[in-house]
This record gives C-alpha cells, structure tokens and sequence, in this order.
C-alpha cells in the first residue's frame, strides 16, 4: 500500500490517497474539499480512482465527496448510516464552519463493524468507533499496519464530543476497546494533524493513556 495525505480547506483536513502498487487503483478517504487539487494529483501518479471513503459526516471530511465522485464516476462508502443525520444537513454545516453550500449526499454504501473495503489488492477493515459521531468508522490495513481514524484520535488528543449526539465515554470505549486492541505498532493517520501510533498514544495521551485506567 502507498499513501499521500493532502491536507484540504481551512480546516487542514488531512485527506488521504491511498493506492494499490500492483493494480495503481486508489481511493480517497475524507475529501472534505480542494476538489482539483486532489484530481490533478491522481491524475500525475497516473491512478485509477475506484471509490471515495468517507469516515464521518462533518462538512471538513466530506465537502468534496460529491463533486469528485461526479467528476471520476466513482462510488461513495461510508461512514456508518448513524450519520446520515449529519449528512442530511450539509447545508447547514457549509453555514456555520465557512464552506460552500452543498447538497444533502447520501452515500451509495454504508459501512457497518466487521466490514471490509477494497482498493485493488488492499483490504481495509472497519470498526464502527462511534463518540464524536455516531456513525464514524475507522479503517485499518492490518497487513500494512495503518489505521485512519478520522477525528475519533489525534496525536495526544481525542475527537470532540460536544457536538450533536456525540459523547465523551463513548468515544473513549471506542478508541480503548477497539483501537488498542489492534497493537501498539500500528500507524494512524487522524483527521487533523500529525500521525502517531497507537502505543504512543497508549503511553501519553492525556485522555486515553492507560495509566489513567489502572
């Protein structure tokens, strides 16, 4: 597996290009928006877009999903249908965080716990890891040893759980019962910011740290 990530919008959203070396499919995941931008760099690696993967449905991570999915002809998967609440109101969202307006998007696959998403040779597998919304998934390449994690971990921090049906406990559940599980020696590349590993975060994160647990 090879990956980019392209940061887009204001937000510094941390919008990843991952591809399969053997068959040059790739995939985007949170397109929040830069849609161009993000056209122009397929196309220079010479890449087959094959689908848009969203994690989560807040307006940074999915604000260009329709439009490249128009453009390339591809299909949108993910997150979760918990989401759709915050997809049906992109409107809404574009107000109040300074976007564009934009459609309700409704994808053409939810992704649920358990499941799996392919790009070309690549196997991703999705945790349903609900807390900053409900319907957020996190994808991991177990054979690669990487995880995206959308806004669910960020490098000694934790997603959000003011929001709308977001909540604190909940995420913490997720990220201690679904993410550490998976070893201390994976990679995840978060929403915003830089990546870590989930034994770094294990060790210092103020929220998730294991000291905190006992």
């Amino acid at each position: 597996m090879q990956y980019e990530i392209i940061p887009v919008t204001h937000y510094q959203q941390n919008c990843s290009l991952i591809w399969c070396g053997e068959t040059k499919k790739a995939a985007v995941i949170d397109p929040g928006g830069e849609v161009e931008r993000i056209a122009r760099r397929i196309k220079k690696l010479d890449l087959a877009l094959d689908k848009i993967i969203l994690t989560h449905g807040h307006m940074d991570h999915v604000g260009g999903a329709a439009a490249l999915a128009k453009q390339a002809n591809v299909p949108i998967v993910g997150p979760h249908k918990d989401d759709q609440f915050w997809l049906s109101m992109l409107d809404q969202q574009a107000m109040m965080m300074g976007f564009a307006a934009q459609e309700p998007l409704v994808p053409t696959q939810w992704l649920n716990d358990g499941d799996t998403v392919s790009v070309g040779d690549i196997v991703l597998d999705v945790f349903h890891c609900p807390g900053h919304t409900p319907g957020h998934v996190v994808l991991v390449c177990a054979k690669s040893r990487l995880a995206w994690v959308g806004d669910v971990l960020f490098k000694g921090s934790i997603g959000r759980t003011d929001f709308p049906r977001g909540d604190y406990q909940t995420l913490v559940n997720s990220i201690r019962g679904k993410l550490w599980p998976l070893g201390d020696d994976v990679v995840f590349v978060p929403g915003h910011g830089d990546r870590s590993t989930f034994g770094d975060e294990r060790r210092t994160n103020p929220f998730v740290a294991d000291e905190r647990f006992g």
